[in-house]
């Protein structure tokens, strides 16, 4: 019951190789060089344990956007995360939070979706829900923070349903992009139905293990071609920050004040890593500051204001969508990180 491939960006495929190839080429020449002069062996090592932390969550949201791709009819996806309803951005949600990947593993099922037929606002509230309300997370956060954790989930639901809400709005004035990968599907459409005749008609043997085995490793591939080159690059300048900016920035300028929360929102724009990643360093933020509020803008800045994230937005799902994510989604961050800051002192 494989569904056929629709390859939306096979013009751009060079494009996006060659910008593969360009990162991969400077990140080894840092990396060689690190051989060579001292200063770099600290980036290095930073470097090296963020590919080790992230690299799972890449391959295995590359491998699901694969099965996806040759598996998941356009009609099935248009049907559940397409409709003009509420219910629309709450299935988006649910679906974040039952797919257990980081930020950086998200990346390219929220890019797979879009290109089955997920309308961008569910895409936007996809992207947004799964890294900090997914369950992995949910169990790490209430480990590290005990029951204030659960302020942090809840928060980040809030945020990616009302910001669901107000991209419906923005698609409706026609505000930002539609996705034009969509699928008109009648009221009466049933994906029970038609999976059943997809599984009846299906006939298993090495032929078809073959061609599904060929399927999904393209749709895998042509995805990486997607977003393999932005998770490298911001890896690559996370680990630059990480690496030269003195820890004892963070203690002096983080503090539980309006400008303390303005730099760590700057920062975790840059030194955002994964949501596991990113966890304990909110945790550690926290403990050395009080500041729960900065904690909770450190781990969704690394969201809404990260430029792997918006640079993905930018170039495969439309520049207004883009440009709105950090307009609508920063403010409030940073109003729930200040009443943090006020009520759990």
């Amino acid at each position: 019951m494989p569904n056929d491939h629709a390859c939306c960006h096979q013009a751009g495929r060079s494009w996006f190789k060659n910008r593969l190839l360009l990162v991969c080429i400077i990140t080894l020449a840092l990396v060689s060089l690190s051989y060579v002069f001292p200063v770099l062996v600290a980036f290095r090592k930073v470097l090296f344990d963020y590919l080790k932390s992230i690299w799972l969550a890449v391959a295995l949201g590359l491998l699901l956007g694969g099965v996806i791709d040759h598996y998941v009819p356009r009609e099935y996806i248009s049907k559940i995360l397409a409709r003009k309803s509420p219910l629309t951005i709450l299935n988006a949600v649910c679906l974040g939070f039952l797919l257990s990947a980081c930020s950086h593993g998200i990346l390219a099922l929220s890019i797979q979706l879009h290109k089955k037929g997920a309308s961008n606002p569910a895409v936007v509230s996809f992207l947004l829900a799964s890294p900090w309300a997914n369950f992995a997370v949910t169990m790490m956060l209430l480990s590290l923070f005990g029951l204030k954790g659960l302020f942090i989930i809840i928060a980040a639901i809030i945020i990616a349903i009302n910001t669901g809400f107000i991209f419906m709005f923005l698609e409706k004035k026609g505000l930002i992009e539609k996705n034009k990968n969509i699928v008109q599907v009648s009221s009466d459409y049933s994906i029970v139905r038609d999976f059943r005749l997809r599984l009846a008609s299906y006939k298993l043997s090495k032929e078809s293990i073959a061609v599904d085995l060929k399927g999904v490793v393209s749709g895998a591939f042509e995805l990486s071609e997607m977003v393999l080159w932005w998770i490298i690059l911001g890896v690559l300048l996370a680990s630059l920050a990480g690496t030269y900016i003195p820890v004892h920035f963070f203690h002096k300028f983080m503090g539980p004040t309006l400008l303390g929360l303005i730099v760590t929102l700057g920062l975790a724009t840059v030194i955002e890593v994964c949501s596991e990643g990113s966890s304990p360093l909110s945790f550690e933020i926290y403990r050395q500051t009080g500041a729960l509020g900065n904690s909770f803008v450190f781990l969704m800045s690394g969201v809404v204001t990260d430029y792997t994230e918006i640079g993905l937005l930018w170039t495969n799902v439309g520049r207004k969508v883009a440009l709105w994510m950090p307009l609508v989604t920063v403010p409030q961050v940073m109003a729930l990180g200040y009443i943090a800051n006020i009520f759990f002192k």
